[in-house]
């Protein structure tokens, strides 16, 4: 049962994408937590349900990791182990209006920091956080401007906690109303006095997408031939996806050549992804790279945030068996070291992201803080044709563009490919799994600083404190408890004993008195 009340809110993603189902999608597993009849096992039901939620989320990993994706949502189904203890903790019984205030609090607090944990690259990354839920919701996508995606999962554990209150717990409803009059009042504030990014101009940017086409070499050509269609469409910028060029272009300058040729013909540079072995340096990088008429700029961008298992292995004297099983990376690519802002002709900045970069709140944040006016993402989600992935992909898009004030170009190889607006409203039409084309879109540019370039995730901080607050708070009443007893090591009272009832002491009997009940 826990495993599957934790599957539940996978629902509100894409492809389902059921937006209004992620405000109650948690109460199952929280009335479930809450009931359990020990705080222990109240954790199994945090773990096991934190581990359906990530096998829900990532099921279309399944064909490339196989077993390996069972053991990564068990292994990060621990996350959930406090969330379900907390549960348990405030909400068990008949708790008091104190109690549910602190579950308010507390509870979409220690959900945080299992996302915030979980989005560690090394352990997947920030894929399925609860607030890209609301990616098409747009008084959400204003909050997301204040707090980012944290704000929006912090209130929607919120109202998920109020409405099992509301359900379960008659003595806490008043808080529970209480606390959702609060969400209400944070977007209807939202809507009225947060700033909204100025829109000062517009930019036309192509995207090419060949679709789904095997090799490398058919791939380029259907791309070169897309893109010698947008001759005489007035564009500022063509980009073409992840992985479309399969060749170092140092060491093919003829390809480089004929990149340039493109250029030209188009009247605008493009930004290609090189996937290969780099002639001057050891190893393969995925790189960014603009082209302009005479060929390669000198800008350049190499991924820095990797898949793992997909692009590299973790330990892989260790787990390098994964080949074997699966379709993990033969061999490890290799890791850029800085963000690249990207000038075009004109007053254009670009800043450039590499597919699974765009899930990382952070990425995107440091390079409209650098001056970027516009993001654009290259991707390939070709080996998960059919799936959720596409879209959960280009729905990320959204909330970056929401979150920096940015609109961000969603380009891959073979769908979907989308573009959003600075206030994460979509911008033309979005190009399906089965398209191959090359589609102009007017794109409108973003000027300001938004609250959350400029304050950061402050809602983490927040998060922390209050569970700071907490734990220093449990701590001293478990010192307490242990200073409150006798020296002797006698306990308070004796079993049964009541409180006004004392012991006798040898000074109290009278010793001159003959024993009740004897002669």
């Amino acid at each position: 049962m826990a495993l599957l009340a934790g599957a539940l809110p996978a629902l509100a993603f894409p492809a389902p994408s059921l937006w209004w189902w992620a405000y109650v999608a948690l109460v199952p597993w929280l009335l479930l937590t809450r009931s359990a009849p020990t705080a222990r096992r109240a954790m199994w039901d945090g773990w096991l349900g934190g581990a359906g939620f990530l096998l829900a989320v990532h099921h279309w990993l399944m064909p490339s990791l196989h077993v390996f994706i069972v053991l990564l949502a068990l292994l990060l189904g621990l996350l959930w182990v406090p969330w379900g203890w907390l549960t348990h903790r405030l909400l068990h019984g008949r708790p008091g209006a104190g109690r549910v205030a602190a579950a308010l609090v507390l509870l979409p607090s220690v959900w945080l920091m299992a996302e915030l944990v979980r989005s560690w690259e090394y352990l997947g990354g920030p894929w399925g956080l609860l607030g890209a839920s609301q990616w098409q919701v747009a008084p959400a996508l204003r909050l997301a401007s204040v707090g980012g995606v944290w704000l929006l999962g912090f209130l929607l554990v919120l109202v998920n906690v109020a409405v099992t209150v509301l359900i379960a717990v008659a003595r806490g409803r008043t808080v529970a109303l209480a606390g959702l009059a609060a969400c209400g009042a944070a977007v209807a504030g939202a809507w009225a006095w947060v700033p909204q990014a100025k829109e000062p101009g517009t930019a036309r940017i192509a995207v090419v997408q060949p679709g789904v086409i095997p090799g490398p070499g058919p791939r380029f050509e259907r791309g070169a031939e897309l893109t010698r269609q947008l001759a005489g469409r007035d564009v500022d910028l063509v980009v073409w996806g992840e992985s479309s060029v399969a060749q170092d272009l140092t060491a093919h300058p003829e390809l480089a050549r004929r990149l340039a040729g493109l250029s030209r013909t188009v009247g605008a540079e493009l930004l290609v992804n090189v996937d290969a072995r780099r002639g001057d340096m050891p190893g393969i990088y995925k790189s960014s790279v603009l082209i302009g008429r005479d060929g390669p700029t000198g800008q350049r961008y190499d991924k820095m945030r990797l898949v793992p298992f997909g692009e590299y292995i973790p330990a892989r004297p260790l787990l390098g068996w994964a080949t074997s099983v699966g379709r993990a990376a033969g061999e490890d690519r290799h890791r850029g070291t800085e963000p690249v802002v990207m000038k075009l002709p004109g007053s254009l900045r670009i800043g450039p992201l590499v597919c699974f970069e765009s899930a990382f709140p952070d990425m995107s944040r440091a390079l409209a803080r650098d001056g970027a006016r516009m993001l654009v993402v290259q991707s390939s989600t070709s080996t998960f044709q059919g799936s959720w992935a596409p879209e959960q992909h280009a729905s990320l898009a959204a909330l970056r563009a929401a979150e920096t004030w940015r609109p961000m170009v969603h380009a891959t190889l073979t769908g979907e490919s989308a573009v959003f607006g600075p206030r994460g409203e979509p911008v033309g039409p979005r190009m399906s799994t089965g398209t191959s084309a090359a589609t102009v879109y007017t794109v409108p540019l973003g000027e300001g600083t938004s609250p959350y370039v400029r304050i950061g995730p402050w809602p983490v901080y927040g998060a922390m404190a209050a569970l700071a607050v907490f734990c220093a708070a449990e701590g001293g009443r478990a010192l307490r408890r242990r200073t409150d007893r006798p020296s002797g090591g006698r306990p308070d009272r004796a079993p049964g004993e009541r409180p006004d009832q004392q012991p006798d002491r040898p000074s109290d009997r009278r010793t001159d008195q003959p024993t009740p009940g004897r002669p």
